[in-house]
């Protein structure tokens, strides 16, 4: 063990650790107990109660990408971050809940790439299980990536080995337990994480003056190095330092095309992440309720995100150094202080010992959750539709499960070294929103065509999913840092703008090549589009008889419009 440590952890902290570690595989076990089947392992028998998975549906996202994405950011930008909550997310989850949930649930399919398969056949069904199969390895590397930081950081170990036993823990209850341990353990991680972030936001609000001494401490270092102006900082709109566009108006028009119609409609309506958590529920009323209970939490979680890493900005000699362009050794990474390290530096800084086990406990569960979410995913679509439609057709259903079971080994194994691309980048939400893009974008394109219009054929759903990702692809080229020292900047937009513009790039090449693919080759018969085209699908399939009878607050509409409100007023005050 090393005596350089970034946190200087006692006994105390590693006790807590213990505790929790024991919990996660204790939860494993038990749920591995009730796998009787494959549809089981990959969809937890279709029986979780709505507030259970709409709870692991928002703890399956905090992973890296909130809490230290999100904490990054806000030290590198401020509160326009908010932006991929308020504008990013809860607009996306509410029609999802609304709109598209009944037609995945009420088609009875294990997965989305199935949903394609069934709308336009194996063509699309094809490139897309490859393209999500790739997208969950690599991102799964990221989580794993910061996992292992916070070893590397508590215990002084090598990266490498840090991510090995990282990589070892989750994979023992998820091998064991597969989504129903998964869904378990997001639930318990999601208190944990609220527990460990939300004293570090109230100590550090309590040490600079409250809010509006934050406002002031930004403001006297803002406009120093790289740092956005104080304003930039400060209000969420126009949001150019998050945009790194000049121009007020397309900076707005990036992140509501770009980041609120784009990225956000893709991840959170097509990404079988977090779709599987709304599948796994006990009726059609469950299933559209659980992205809407999900939106409430997640509209407040940048006040334990966003808000620690603005902190850390003028808390933290390190990252107030970096912030104003200079450089500090060290850091998670061993080669230098990054953004990504404000979360770790700032709980070093204010949390006693005892407190920071809590609260390194909850990155660990972020992490973990992060990750088990992606496998999981993964090794659905791995041994339902690359394994069962393409390689191995028609074994029994043991032989599935057990193919599920190495795939996760195999995605953990393989995560390992997709964790060493992560490490290239300082800030870890420009290279995940570079993989939205690639991915999520074009697919949301050809989701949304094909659900709404009946004439859109299966020969324009691979070519737009083809051609959306190459597109995307080529921008993120032509930027000026979207592929690091790749990039040309031809384009002269860099940072999350980049991916922005690459994303908005992917849907309209995506949207315009499938319109007009469509118009000059043979739709599917209309006679075999109900379930999965809104014209022609009856209204009482896309709805739960009984929930009529509920209370307004068990109701799936009347629950997505008080979120709609709130998510308004956010951001009017801010």
């Amino acid at each position: 063990m090393a005596t350089d440590t970034l946190i200087n952890a006692t006994a105390a902290d590693y006790l807590m650790l213990v505790i929790y570690f024991g919990f996660v595989v204790g939860i494993g076990l038990m749920a591995g107990r009730q796998v009787s089947g494959s549809l089981d392992f990959f969809l937890s028998g279709r029986s979780m109660p709505a507030w259970v998975t709409g709870l692991a549906f928002i703890s399956a996202n905090l992973g890296a990408v909130e809490i230290m994405g999100m904490s990054a950011s806000g030290a590198e930008f401020g509160i326009p971050t908010v932006h991929y909550f308020w504008i990013g997310a809860i607009p996306a989850m509410l029609f999802l809940g609304v709109v598209m949930m009944p037609f995945y649930y009420g088609s009875k399919v294990r997965s989305v790439p199935e949903f394609m398969l069934r709308r336009f056949g194996p063509g699309a069904h094809l490139v897309n299980s490859l393209s999500f199969a790739i997208a969950q390895l690599l991102i799964a590397g990221i989580n794993l990536y910061l996992l292992g930081s916070i070893v590397h950081a508590m215990l002084g170990w090598p990266l490498w080995v840090a991510l090995i036993v990282a990589a070892a823990v989750v994979l023992s209850y998820i091998t064991l337990g597969g989504l129903k341990a998964a869904i378990y353990n997001e639930v318990l991680q999601f208190f944990v994480i609220v527990a460990a972030l939300l004293p570090l936001t109230l100590l550090g609000l309590h040490k600079v003056g409250g809010w509006n001494g934050l406002k002031d401490q930004l403001t006297a270092a803002a406009g120093k190095g790289g740092a956005a102006p104080a304003a930039e900082q400060l209000n969420s709109w126009p949001g150019q330092a998050l945009s790194g566009i000049d121009s007020s108006v397309l900076s707005v028009v990036g992140i509501v095309f770009g980041l609120g119609f784009v990225l956000s409609f893709g991840y959170w309506t097509t990404n079988f992440v977090e779709v599987q958590r709304a599948m796994a529920s006990d009726s059609i009323s469950s299933a559209r309720k659980t992205p809407i209970i999900g939106a409430f939490p997640k509209m407040f979680i940048p006040f334990i995100t966003i808000l620690p890493g603005m902190l850390a900005a003028v808390l933290v000699t390190e990252i107030a150094k970096v912030k104003a362009g200079g450089t500090v050794p060290g850091g998670s990474s061993g080669s230098g202080v990054t953004y990504n390290d404000s979360l770790l530096l700032l709980m070093r800084d204010l949390l006693p010992n005892g407190l920071l086990g809590l609260a390194i406990a909850g990155l660990l569960a972020a992490f973990m959750a992060g990750m088990a979410a992606n496998i999981s995913a993964f090794n659905t679509v791995l041994s339902y539709d690359l394994v069962g439609d393409y390689l191995v057709k028609g074994r029994d259903d043991a032989y599935y499960l057990r193919v599920g079971r190495i795939a996760t080994v195999g995605a953990t194994v393989i995560a390992i070294f997709t964790a060493g691309l992560a490490a290239n980048f300082s800030n870890i939400m420009t290279y995940l929103q570079t993989l939205f893009g690639f991915f999520n974008a074009p697919l949301f394109a050809t989701f949304i065509l094909g659900m709404f219009w009946k004439r859109m054929s299966a020969t324009a759903g691979w070519v737009g999913l083809v051609s959306g990702t190459l597109s995307a692809v080529a921008v993120a080229f032509l930027s000026q840092d979207a592929f690091g020292s790749l990039s040309t900047g031809t384009i002269p937009v860099g940072g999350q703008g980049a991916a922005f513009l690459a994303a908005s790039t992917a849907f309209v090449v995506d949207l315009v090549l499938s319109v007009v693919v469509s118009l000059v080759t043979k739709p599917k018969p209309a006679a075999e589009l109900k379930g999965l085209v809104y014209s022609e699908t009856p209204r009482e399939d896309l709805v739960d008889a009984h929930e009529a009878s509920y209370p307004w607050y068990r109701r799936t509409l009347p629950l997505a419009g008080v979120a709609l409100v709130m998510v308004i007023a956010l951001n009017a005050a801010f």
